[in-house]
């Protein structure tokens, strides 16, 4: 069995740690006892390690002692750090893109100045800025609060901020670009638009694309789509793997444009395998493109991955082997559903580390799954939160989407600490 590295500690990589588990032996560098992966590692027979991810040389040092042959990076600042690149030069097989190919997520000008090659129709229209003088002038074409602040740079899926939603008034939003131009040298203003969000997100072997079931994000903070821009409060997923306001010809555009991105990054060196997904807008207008992530996202990963017919190290042999189809990495047909649990200062103010407790036992019977993130176990029933981030994930699928939403929040109702937070409108379908 080959002994596969995960790298990365959130709910993405405990959905990943499950896939890898059932095909390989998996191994993993963690910043803390990430209770859902440690049982996969178990599970495996692999082992894990307390460290820094980021340790260049511990990575070396462990992939050389464990003898592992495989390495999966879906976490964007390992990725642009060039945490696969390592693992290139140390002889491992990988799923992730190097850091030049994760640029297409690391700079959003970058990937901006792809799109207006490929698909300028896609392209909302915006500019980059490098000087305060510049700054000042675009945003004062604007009227009132009518444009979007995009820093330059990673921002874990909590930079963008829209106007009229994430600052209001001009003022409010020019001080907001000023500080993404301090911090990053450059800030991009775009023109806010009318439309529905959606991701297209599609497994890559670096020549040939197989786009996942569609799915549709909660990214902000409170029910209704009010608060604060968050990694994502949940996700939902429908059977035919479309959305209720998208035709098969919308994810067609979107998958031309990936399809063409991947030739694009490719052309020189095969810089890119493993997942890319597209942020679009759905507008009069036509489809919009918004920005690329060069990962799994977080929750979609959750919800696409337990759609996943084919076993993940199948999929990843053929990755490996630029054989990558429709034919040999399948799907299955059923509506997925998931929901974040959370502190309640998450994404509102720094919190101090919390204990809490959770009935894991009553939510398995539920018909419910359990992915941690920022979590680790101090005993049978008492866990405590890592940093500030998502604590854990709740995951079910069903016949209908009614279906797998009940198992969902029945599987929550009672059985986790009265003092965590969650929103408990997911499946609702909101424009943002």
């Amino acid at each position: 069995m080959k002994r596969c590295l995960l790298l990365g500690n959130g709910g993405r990589e405990a959905v990943l740690a499950e896939q890898i588990a059932k095909g390989l032996a998996l191994y993993a560098i963690l910043p803390y006892e990430n209770p859902s992966i440690i049982k996969q590692v178990e599970n495996s027979k692999g082992k894990y390690l307390i460290g820094n991810p980021f340790d260049k040389e511990l990575v070396k040092k462990f992939v050389r002692e464990e003898k592992i042959e495989v390495c999966v990076v879906s976490q964007d600042n390992l990725l642009q750090e060039g945490l696969i690149d390592l693992a290139r030069e140390l002889g491992l097989k990988t799923f992730g893109p190097t850091s030049k190919g994760a640029k297409v997520e690391w700079s959003k000008t970058y990937a901006l100045e792809i799109v207006e090659k490929l698909a300028p129709n896609m392209i909302i229209k915006n500019e980059t800025i490098t000087n305060f003088e510049t700054l000042e002038k675009v945003i004062g074409q604007y009227e009132e609060d009518s444009f979007v602040v995009k820093p330059e740079g990673l921002t874990g899926g909590k930079g963008v901020k829209v106007g009229g939603v994430h600052f209001h008034g001009k003022q409010e939003g020019f001080e907001y670009a000023k500080s993404c131009l301090e911090t990053d040298g450059s800030v991009i203003i775009q023109d806010k638009v009318e439309g529905k969000e959606f991701t297209v997100m599609a497994l890559t072997d670096g020549k040939n694309i197989v786009v996942t079931p569609t799915t549709f994000d909660y990214p902000y903070r409170f029910d209704q789509d009010k608060g604060p821009g968050t990694g994502g409060m949940g996700c939902l997923s429908f059977e035919n793997g479309l959305l209720p306001f998208l035709k098969q010809e919308d994810i067609d555009i979107c998958s031309k444009l990936i399809q063409d991105t991947i030739q694009y990054v490719n052309a020189d060196n095969l810089e890119f395998t493993g997942v890319i997904y597209g942020g679009f807008f759905k507008c009069k207008q036509g489809i919009k493109f918004i920005e690329f992530n060069a990962r799994f996202g977080d929750p979609e990963a959750i919800n696409v991955l337990n759609s996943l017919e084919t076993p993940f190290s199948e999929v990843m042999e053929h990755i490996w082997k630029q054989t990558l189809s429709t034919e040999n990495c399948k799907f299955k047909k059923n509506y997925t559903f998931t929901v974040y649990i959370v502190s309640p200062d998450y994404a509102i103010q720094k919190g101090e580390r919390m204990e809490f407790t959770l009935n894991t036992k009553a939510i398995l019977e539920n018909e419910a799954k359990i992915y941690f993130a920022s979590t680790k176990q101090l005993s049978n029933g008492n866990y405590e939160s890592v940093g500030t981030s998502r604590l854990f994930a709740i995951h079910t699928n069903g016949n209908t989407l009614e279906e797998a939403k009940k198992k969902a929040y029945q599987a929550i109702k009672n059985n986790i600490d009265s003092r965590l937070d969650y929103r408990k409108d997911i499946g609702e379908m909101y424009e943002h």
